[in-house]
């Protein structure tokens, strides 16, 4: 596309992308404790780097980027301060993403996904994420941009299978 499309054209195009990618996966049951929050946990069979490090590999098992880790811990320590492991992976698909970002700046702000590997007070791991109900009425909408039903489940799907991946 060129920077002549008009903002409706890009949005078309956005959507269609975010409906074509995630339904070509299997779908993945809805896990049964995402309660109203829009966040969904797993428990990982793994310590705080091998899951950080399936998240990834699934991540580019997909065909998406993995942009960065931010480690909160390490920062903390950095500042003298104790926190249990807390990562976060910013993760996505920039064919994906771009042209909402052309079309909506401001979608930039949110974008790239993220997930949340944490440390809970028992030493056991957990990877946090959103819904994909959850970024559509939360994220995307903010921006202007709607998500139909079906992105919204195909994005379910596709981050179920990452987060199930890495933490099993």
């Amino acid at each position: 596309m060129t920077a002549a499309a008009s903002p409706a054209a890009l949005r078309r195009l956005l959507v269609l992308v975010a409906l074509a990618m995630p339904l070509a996966l299997p779908a993945q049951a809805q896990p049964a404790s995402t309660g109203d929050s829009g966040l969904v946990t797993l428990r990982s069979a793994h310590g705080m780097r091998p899951t950080l490090d399936r998240f990834g590999a699934a991540v580019r098992a997909a065909g998406w980027k993995v942009f960065a880790e931010i480690d909160h811990a390490a920062a903390a320590r950095d500042a003298g301060l104790p926190l249990r492991g807390r990562s976060v992976v910013l993760f996505g698909n920039p064919a994906a993403g771009t042209p909402g970002m052309a079309a909506n700046p401001t979608l930039a702000l949110d974008l790239p996904m993220r997930v949340l590997v944490w440390e809970d007070d028992q030493g056991g791991v957990q990877i946090t994420r959103s819904t994909g109900a959850d970024l559509a009425s939360r994220v995307f909408a903010r921006h202007g941009v709607t998500i139909p039903a079906e992105g919204q489940r195909g994005t379910e799907a596709l981050l179920d299978r990452l987060t199930r991946e890495a933490a099993q």
